[in-house]
């Protein structure tokens, strides 16, 4: 059984954790679960979700990875879910798989727009003990899913985990960005090439992250309160998700060998998306603040960072970085106008 997070009018559970149950999420699952039963399959160790909407030729390029696979494929299954996309998505999916008879891929569409909604459509269609996520504009390399199934497999105390994260850009990388402006871009992860447990205050990136099924169904599926919807920039239901597990206890692993491009188009890298994905940065965290009754504190943090800012902007200038020292300071406005600002982000 899955759950699903809605803030807004969530009844509590006995130890105070918003819990929503989604009709089509539990029958879904719960047919999986008593089809397994009654017919004694073998199910996926894991399963691959892609979440995509109108990006029909990065998804391909996505998928054309994942049927490079190492991995045995009756170990995995991959399932892309198309939220309400109206380009040619569903015609050149039907294509792919038409060239990879044999691979266990599919797709599925859900109509109610939003990155969680789609993800969690993505956790009911499955079955695998084991849930790996990734999204359709990277590729990742041919032991991405044999490095999860070997890291949940000797590491059974742990929940959640992510992988290594490679920015890629076609069109270069602007002199303009720093490791700060990268954050919210591309948002590398590089945590050595030794599995360990994620730093604390660290979280996998949301384009690589894998989570066991039981914590799934412990500590809900992803707020669908929360999360990037058609062409709006809002997030925050990653963060969400690890905040819970990491409030249960829960260990979240780093698995080096599970490496995944993120590739950065040049529509990415102009003034008006930065500004966009900044002030919705804002805004996502003033929601979370108010969901969790601590919109004085992230209020006052967001000041306290204005200091932060201002130090690495003064280094930037003094070592002739100015273009980085600019921008840096420009997120940091856009961001604080949108926590700032109640009106609705784009």
């Amino acid at each position: 059984m899955i759950h699903t997070i809605h803030r807004p009018t969530a009844p509590c559970t006995g130890n105070g954790r918003p819990v929503f149950y989604d009709g089509r999420l539990f029958a879904v699952s719960l047919f999986f679960d008593t089809f397994a039963e009654q017919n004694h399959t073998v199910m996926p160790r894991l399963s691959l979700i892609i979440a995509t909407y109108n990006r029909s030729a990065e998804l391909i390029r996505a998928l054309e990875s994942v049927a490079a696979q190492s991995a045995d494929p009756s170990t995995w299954e991959c399932v892309a879910v198309d939220n309400n996309s109206t380009d040619d998505t569903a015609a050149r999916f039907a294509e792919f798989a038409a060239r990879y008879p044999a691979l266990p891929i599919r797709m599925v569409r859900e109509t109610r727009q939003g990155l969680s909604y789609a993800r969690n459509r993505g956790i009911a269609e499955t079955s695998g003990e084991y849930i790996a996520i990734i999204d359709d504009d990277e590729h990742i390399n041919r032991d991405f899913i044999s490095a999860y199934i070997e890291l949940f497999d000797s590491h059974p105390d742990a929940a959640s985990a992510g992988g290594r994260i490679i920015a890629e850009y076609p069109s270069g990388r602007p002199a303009w960005m720093s490791r700060w402006t990268e954050q919210p871009i591309a948002n590398p992860i590089d945590l050595g090439n030794e599995v360990r447990e994620f730093p604390a205050g660290r979280i996998p990136g949301g384009g690589n992250m894998a989570l066991r099924r039981s914590a799934v169904e412990r500590y809900g599926a992803f707020d669908t309160s929360l999360g990037r919807s058609g062409g709006k920039l809002t997030g925050g239901e990653e963060s969400d998700l690890f905040q819970r597990l990491a409030r249960g206890g829960e260990r979240c692993m780093y698995a080096p060998q599970a490496v995944m491009w993120h590739v950065i188009p040049a529509a990415k890298l102009t003034d008006e998306y930065f500004d966009r994905l900044a002030c919705n940065i804002g805004a996502t965290q003033r929601l979370r603040a108010q969901a969790g009754g601590r919109l004085t504190a992230a209020a006052a943090a967001e000041c306290a960072k204005w200091v932060a800012t201002l130090a690495i902007a003064a280094w930037y200038t003094l070592c002739g970085r100015t273009a980085q020292a600019r921008y840096l300071v420009r997120m940091r406005r856009r961001i604080t106008a949108g926590f700032f600002n109640t009106a609705q982000t784009s």
